[in-house]
């Protein structure tokens, strides 16, 4: 038995979605008469308060076509020094959009107003001109931007003509956590992305949403980097569960990531603060003096259960659906049986 902690990402489809992949009525949809995907689009526009959708292969390219679709070459996006987009996605925004980057580095992750005023570029021949703001949430460490926040920052990039794009990978997440719906989150923002395949258990795919203008770009410049897919209703299938159903029972992956962080914070030699888990993510940092990285991983790998780490001694672990309250207690228990080793 694999107890698999390492990310959200490995779910896999439900039962219903395997039986709906079956069934799913199928077209062609770069002729745009695939009917469950457009089925699907039509439903991510409603639920982000959007006027249309687009499926994309992944949140990566969600993320890179809003660029493409909002910016010219030679122009400056800002972002948040960890964000997704700057980490984690392979310097794509300028092998694609020949854009550069202001980044911000705020600890907790969220940019603030003062932030988009500094980052801005000045009128000056020298700068490149600033055009788009790049958001997330759930930030990348789990946590979440509040509703307030968001506002005061959004107001401030729309006063200085920014366009705003929401890296929303998990914003059924910061959703849940805030008690809000996900179009309330994003009203503000000019296009958001939200994956299909992180926590809600479909096994690709990711949508774009924003204005029906921007839609036509965005759909025109997927077609460029090759993303366009002929039957893709077997995966949209998928997709309308995933929003539908499986997005309302996330607060339960909150609840497992409350009650591990609650038991990992009292482990001799951690350093983890409970009231940083607001979603599904927990991090763990281990003080402990000689405590060998590669040996801990190992030695929880042997024993089944699968986590991700770094040089640093932190580690990450992160609750879905296809893990059980009875799995986390194993996984428990591996855990405090090596840190009682030292």
């Amino acid at each position: 038995m694999i107890i698999d902690l390492r990310s959200d990402t490995v779910t896999r489809p439900t039962q219903e979605m395997l039986e709906a992949m079956q069934t799913a009525p199928l077209g062609d949809d770069v002729y745009g008469d695939d009917p469950t995907v457009n089925a699907l689009e039509a439903l991510a526009a409603e639920v982000t308060g959007k006027e249309a959708a687009l499926f994309v292969c992944s949140g990566t390219m969600g993320n890179q076509l809003a660029i493409m679709s909002h910016t010219h070459i030679g122009e400056e996006i800002i972002a948040h020094v960890n964000s997704h987009i700057i980490q984690h996605e392979a310097g794509a925004y300028a092998r694609l959009s020949g854009v550069s980057a202001m980044t911000v580095n705020h600890q907790r992750g969220a940019i603030t107003p003062e932030d988009v005023e500094a980052a801005c570029r000045t009128p000056d021949l020298h700068h490149p001109v600033t055009t788009l703001l790049c958001m997330q949430n759930t930030k990348s460490n789990g946590t979440v931007i509040s509703l307030e926040q968001n506002k005061l920052t959004t107001a401030k990039a729309h006063e200085l003509g920014l366009k705003i794009h929401m890296d929303g990978a998990r914003i059924f997440n910061a959703a849940t956590a805030l008690g809000v719906p996900v179009r309330q989150l994003v009203e503000d923002m000019d296009s958001v992305m939200f994956c299909l395949s992180k926590g809600l258990c479909a096994p690709v795919g990711s949508m774009l949403c924003g204005s029906r203008e921007f839609i036509d770009r965005a759909r025109r410049n997927r077609k460029v980097l090759g993303g366009g897919m002929r039957q893709a209703g077997v995966l949209a299938a998928c997709g309308i569960i995933a929003i539908e159903k499986m997005s309302k029972r996330l607060k339960e992956d909150h609840e497992k990531a409350t009650h591990l962080a609650s038991v990992l914070s009292v482990l001799p030699g951690v350093s983890l603060d409970p009231m940083l888990v607001q979603t599904n993510m927990v991090w763990m940092e281990v003080t402990k003096p000689g405590f060998e990285d590669g040996d801990f991983v190992n030695y929880l790998k042997e024993r089944g259960v699968l986590i991700n780490g770094d040089a640093r001694h932190r580690y990450r672990f992160v609750t879905h659906h296809d893990v059980s309250e009875e799995q986390m207690e194993t996984a428990v228990r591996h855990i405090n049986n090596y840190m009682h080793r030292y």
